[in-house]
């Protein structure tokens, strides 16, 4: 079950490893980077249409409650 806490600590976690959200309905929100997302005790607020600097057009509600899973996004590696 995915809750607050555990978003929590994936937010913070260093470095930051950029991921998605699924959601019961079969949405998916990407994550990718400390900024794009607001943790609140039952909701997320997710930032979408990032420009180039992460600020967002607008945010997003979803439910805790209805996140269903989370996966890392595949990042470029660095050579």
């Amino acid at each position: 079950m995915i809750t607050a806490a555990l978003l929590k600590q994936r937010m913070e976690s260093r470095p930051f490893r950029p991921f998605r959200i699924h959601m019961s309905d079969g949405k998916t929100y990407d994550i990718p980077n400390h900024d794009a997302m607001f943790i609140k005790r039952n909701v997320v607020e997710i930032g979408t249409d990032l420009d180039v600097d992460s600020i967002a057009e607008r945010f997003i509600q979803c439910a805790i409650l209805h996140i269903t899973s989370v996966e890392d996004l595949a990042t470029a590696k660095v050579a």
